[in-house]
């Protein structure tokens, strides 16, 4: 993990100072703080699923109070009401409550944002935006809304190298749990980079491998016992890992890994630390990215770096990757890793981007990997 922060520091020099609570372990940083006059500077609004969700929320949210903690400003998050069955009009009130509530910056996790985060910045324009997993958002006119940062990541590259990991690591039976039904355009990159790396790592090794892939019990990106019960019934039936890939998901899927003495590929963040089947994570730099871009609202930059425009991140910004430092891999050396990742960045290695919903993987013809649809 050492690694890979010191490779997103790079980032960060490459698109300006800022304070970041670098040396600060984000879990020491209390999630609610109080304010002397009621209001609250920056603001994050949850994506479905939990704050605490060792994943995607939790990990935007360690960048959003870490940017605030070390500028010593107010922040605040907010969870859209009704859960997992928020609706547009849920996530609405809780930006507009971020508003109201003295926010300049607010980030908004997750693609199911975009229909309230397009009200709520037409509404409050003088309020910045970002929108993680996001794209440009315009009004009904057709203006692009230049109080909204776009950010999303090349996921399927983070895919690609956990896949190419694992398999080179000795694994040949893997599954694929993903978030969003086959919707969610982040979740899908994953699956099929990670498909596609499999089966070049198999390819080159001279094997065959089998991946088993499903969105069921995934669409809330919640934890469930049927999830628990499919992922269990793999394991028993061979399937030796599983990329938990949505969200509090992965606590199901680390339950069923652990009662079968299995593994896990970890997602967004270093999982690592929140069991011992973990055996690497497909990362992605939500943490830097959520403190980079509120930084450009108080440093001058917003409009020339990231209003009303797409950025994406991937290897070439050091913004994906696996953690080198913590995984567990006993055949794949950290030396073979950082060629691959060379080759992602001088473009000797294009993985594809293509958005596969749902079903669509089973339409690609692998050359070394089984596709088991679910």
């Amino acid at each position: 993990m050492k690694k890979f922060l010191a490779m997103l520091l790079a980032m960060v020099m490459m698109l300006g100072c800022v304070a970041f609570a670098d040396a600060v372990n984000p879990d020491d940083i209390p999630d609610t703080v109080t304010s002397a006059d009621g209001k609250y500077e920056i603001a994050f609004v949850t994506d479905v699923g939990q704050l605490k969700d060792k994943s995607f929320n939790q990990g935007t949210w360690n960048g959003v109070k870490s940017y605030a903690a070390a500028n010593n400003l107010t922040y605040k998050y907010y969870q859209p009401a009704n859960g997992n069955e928020a609706t547009d009009d849920d996530r609405y009130d809780a930006m507009k409550a971020a508003a109201e509530g003295g926010a300049k910056v607010v980030v908004a996790a997750g693609f199911m944002q975009g229909t309230a985060l397009t009200k709520a910045a037409i509404e409050f324009p003088a309020v910045n935006f970002v929108f993680i997993d996001g794209w440009p958002l315009s009004d009904a006119e057709g203006n692009v809304l230049t109080n909204v940062a776009a950010i999303s990541f090349q996921e399927e590259q983070a895919g690609y190298l956990a896949g190419y990991a694992v398999v080179r690591d000795g694994f040949t039976k893997l599954g694929f749990s993903g978030g969003g039904g086959g919707t969610n355009a982040a979740c899908d990159r994953y699956g099929y980079g990670f498909a596609q790396g499999a089966n070049a790592a198999a390819a080159e090794m001279g094997v065959q491998v089998e991946l088993r892939y499903s969105w069921q019990y995934g669409a809330s990106f919640s934890a469930s016992s049927e999830l628990q019960t499919m992922v269990a019934g793999w394991y028993q039936s061979g399937t030796e890992i599983v990329f938990a890939c949505g969200g509090s998901m992965f606590q199901s899927i680390v339950a069923a890994a652990a009662a079968a003495d299995k593994y896990v590929v970890g997602v967004d963040v270093d999982q690592s630390y929140e069991s011992e089947t973990v055996v690497t994570s497909a990362l992605k730099g939500i943490a830097e990215a959520a403190q980079l871009s509120i930084a450009s609202n108080y440093d001058g930059t917003w409009a020339e770096t990231y209003g009303g425009k797409l950025t994406v991140l991937g290897a070439n910004q050091n913004a994906v990757g696996l953690p080198t430092d913590t995984w567990s891999m006993e055949i794949f050396t950290v030396a073979e890793y950082e060629k691959l990742m060379a080759s992602m960045k001088d473009g000797s290695l294009v993985v594809s981007a293509e958005d596969l919903q749902a079903d669509a993987i089973t339409k690609v013809d692998f050359s070394n990997l089984t596709v088991i649809y679910e």
